[in-house]
């Protein structure tokens, strides 16, 4: 018989390394999902998996057996990603960051969702329900290349990737005789050529094809085809009642919505509003969506833009309450390019802001930081405030930075035979590494004397936890100096 599969009852707690001492593993999260290897308490703790600990022990009375709804805002530097597990054990992943080639640090968020089924579960695959591209840019889907590309998967503790459904928004980066790179057809202030399906996809990547699929995004989407994922473009039409992701339907346990892009029918064929510049139109018609479990909801916003904005408040006349939200994702990490008015409608109680570093962008800015708070759900209890909060992925993040003084090499082949090189001359020794800028195509090749340099001991992802029981909500993040969670907790006002 398989192992009993239970999940943390309380908002934390310790995990030990022995039954029988106080050595603490480390802590765990509300919700934590805890297998039971031996349910005989032994000096009152039993023998159990959970995280990354193979065997270690716990108080069976702080396990209980209802999981929660849970979300990981993953820290993938500059770009997003979010790992969705509903209460059903459903798992949805909404973009991945760039890939790993283009990281400053070489994690995607492939790398996190391989650490959840491969360490986590103790699974000898990968199973995603749900895989959603918010929208075409590198920074957004890399990391979904990454899980499913052959030539990376030597990456992951395990080849065996299998997605059921993918999701895209339409928009689509295309090439032809005249246009290296651009979004298809503009006439009547739409964008008529839109991907849709797998035989869309299929046409776009002949070789005679009168419009092909551009880049790497050919490249990805070859390899969805070759998942054999089914795949479907998203959208709402104003015109008709709302529609939600297959298998999460207004009356399933976990439910999300689709509120955006926002559609229109012309000559029996779906088209999207021309925003303007490609930037506007590939961020502006991102997939918006709104994840509902008991009283509690969630808004996930992809890189939404002013102008998208203004146009989704105006087609959602009479129903902008469909907006409001316990918990949002900020809007393409936190750029000023952003409706105030559409925040005020969000009315957020926490917001996480996906940003990265060593980038151009000066994401977050100051000015959205503070206008995610104005806007938020106000909630005060005896001169405390318990929302609005807001979360960064990148101000989590913490490197371990310490000064390099030796570099050394035991049994170096020489001409004269094997010798130990010891180099203690902080400023004559050089060093040379690769540097590679978030997005970047190709690492650049740099050289600075050791005395210049810092040598990075370890980093601590700035990983935002999220999660409810459809009333409480708690956001968490890891303090990494005592290895303890620091909680904030709130109630859905819905």
């Amino acid at each position: 018989m398989p192992n009993q599969i239970k999940y943390l009852k309380e908002e934390k707690a310790k995990l030990y390394r022995y039954h029988d001492k106080s050595q603490v593993l480390m802590e765990l999260l509300w919700g934590d999902r805890v297998e039971v290897l031996d349910e005989t308490p032994v000096n009152g703790r039993i023998k159990v998996h959970a995280r990354w600990a193979k065997t270690a022990y716990i108080d069976p009375d702080v396990l209980g057996d209802t999981p929660l709804l849970e979300l990981y805002f993953i820290d993938v530097g500059q770009g997003d990603g979010v790992l969705i597990v509903t209460p059903e054990r459903k798992h949805i992943l909404i973009d991945g960051g760039y890939n790993r080639k283009k990281q400053p640090h070489g994690k995607s968020a492939a790398d996190f969702v391989d650490w959840k089924f491969v360490k986590d579960y103790k699974q000898d695959h990968i199973k995603l329900d749900a895989v959603i591209a918010s929208h075409c840019d590198a920074d957004h889907y890399g990391g979904i290349w990454d899980l499913i590309n052959p030539k990376e998967t030597y990456e992951l503790g395990t080849s065996d990737v299998r997605i059921k459904n993918f999701y895209h928004a339409g928009v689509s980066w295309w090439k032809n005789s005249s246009n290296s790179r651009f979004l298809g057809k503009k006439e009547g202030g739409v964008l008529k050529d839109l991907l849709t399906d797998k035989t869309s996809i299929r046409k776009g990547l002949k070789k005679n094809a009168e419009l092909k699929l551009q880049g790497e995004w050919a490249k990805f989407l070859q390899c969805v085809l070759d998942s054999g994922a089914d795949v479907r473009r998203l959208s709402r039409n104003p015109e008709k009642k709302f529609d939600y992701l297959p298998g999460f339907e207004e009356d399933k346990e976990t439910s999300i919505k689709v509120l955006g892009p926002i559609e229109k029918i012309l000559d029996g064929k779906p088209t999207l509003k021309d925003l303007g510049s490609n930037s506007k139109n590939t961020n502006g018609h991102s997939i918006l969506l709104r994840l509902d479990y008991g009283k509690s909801r969630i808004l996930l916003t992809g890189d939404l833009n002013l102008k998208s904005m203004q146009y989704i408040l105006k087609s959602m006349a009479g129903h902008t309450q469909e907006l409001a939200a316990d918990v949002a994702k900020s809007c393409h990490h936190g750029s000023d390019d952003c409706s105030y008015e559409f925040l005020q409608y969000v009315q957020a109680g926490a917001t996480v802001i996906s940003s990265g570093d060593d980038e151009t962008h000066a994401h977050p800015r100051p000015n959205i930081v503070a206008a995610s708070g104005a806007t938020g759900h106000q909630k005060v209890v005896k001169d405390k405030m318990i929302t609005p909060l807001i979360y960064s992925t990148e101000i989590s993040r913490s490197v371990k930075i310490g000064d390099p003084y030796e570099v050394n090499s035991k049994n170096h082949d020489t001409e004269l035979g094997t010798v130990d090189i010891c180099l203690t001359n902080e400023w004559r020794t050089r060093i040379s590494y690769k540097h590679t800028s978030s997005g970047a195509l190709n690492p650049k090749d740099k050289t600075k004397s050791m005395k210049y340099l810092k040598v990075i001991g370890g980093i601590v992802y700035g990983l935002v936890n999220v999660r409810t029981d459809g009333n409480k909500i708690i956001c968490a993040t890891l303090n990494e100096g005592k290895s303890k969670w620091e909680i904030k907790k709130f109630y859905s006002r819905f």
